[in-house]
């Protein structure tokens, strides 16, 4: 089982509800195959650099998940007939890319959480000082 990041971008023109709808179908596809969702992040709305498919915008979706190799084609004709995805892009991981971009998150909240306790540290200091 290999580990794979797929980016897609989905019409700007609906709502969160048809977001999560789509999610929901890709996250049943990939496991009917197999596979497994590690990890999906939201980008939200953003200008695309060109026009696809006569859209100025895009909704970005980035999954991080298993799935045979075998199965990554069938994957990918999934998306190209899926409606509401404009583009989209494949990537397969290497074991240390998947634990630095699945370990990313838990970072930032660590250094956010550390971070939050040093300043609390520091006014008790200043505190004491005065």
């Amino acid at each position: 089982m290999r580990s794979y990041q797929s980016v897609l971008i989905l019409k700007p023109d609906i709502d969160e509800a048809r977001v999560a709808v789509a999610l929901e179908k890709i996250g049943e596809f990939i496991k009917s195959n197999g596979g497994a969702c590690l990890k999906i992040e939201n980008w939200g709305k953003k200008r695309l650099a060109y026009r696809v498919k006569k859209n100025r915008f895009g909704i970005y979706l980035n999954l991080y998940h298993t799935l045979e190799s075998a199965k990554v084609s069938d994957l990918e004709n999934k998306y190209k007939l899926f409606d509401l995805i404009i583009k989209y892009m494949v990537l397969r991981l290497e074991d240390d890319e998947l634990e630095r971009a699945l370990g990313k998150e838990s970072e930032t909240e660590e250094a956010a959480s550390a971070n939050g306790d040093d300043k609390a540290e520091k006014k008790t200091e200043t505190k004491k000082d005065s």
